[in-house]
């Protein structure tokens, strides 16, 4: 019998088409795993995108749905949850590792803690950790980054902004 632990691993072999080095589960988009059903199961994966109306949310369910269906599941659903809303405090510790390792600094605060009047966010190089960084753009590729650069080693790279 198949159990939510077991689609729980199949689910964390699904990347984000955007950030291929994090999974699902490392984004902590994934909100529910239901298991209805013995001899040909019905899986429903509920999902929550990290912003409302993000292209790559269909990639994403697609990627879902193949990963589960590759184990022989006949029937899977996904379903986008929009609320509660995403934020970046439901990202793992260690998708936050494997963004620096990817060469975009990850949020380094909780999305309730706000910044003091004309205070602005420390954001580390993730190639050289030096602090002595500028924003470029407050956007960048995506919606759920920006555009900053290093002046100590002179590289650009990207924030995943905290929300």
């Amino acid at each position: 019998m198949m159990t939510r632990e077991q689609v729980y691993t199949w689910l964390g072999e699904v990347t984000d088409p955007e950030v291929p080095a994090l999974t699902i589960l490392d984004l902590g988009i994934v909100r529910n795993v239901q298991i209805e059903g013995a001899d040909n199961p019905t899986v429903t994966v509920t999902i929550t995108p990290t912003y409302s109306g993000c292209p790559a949310m269909d990639v994403i369910a697609l990627g879902v749905r193949m990963a589960l269906s590759n184990r022989g599941i006949g029937q899977v659903h996904v379903v986008q949850q929009i609320h509660p809303a995403w934020t970046t405090d439901w990202m793992t510790e260690e998708g936050k590792r494997k963004l620096k390792e990817y060469g975009i600094a990850p949020p380094n605060r909780k999305s309730f803690e706000a910044l003091d009047l004309f205070e602005t966010e420390e954001i580390s190089c993730p190639r050289c950790n030096s602090t002595e960084t500028e924003m470029v753009s407050r956007f960048g590729p995506t919606s759920c980054k920006a555009l900053y650069k290093c002046l100590s080693c002179k590289e650009p790279f990207e924030h995943f902004k905290c929300h």
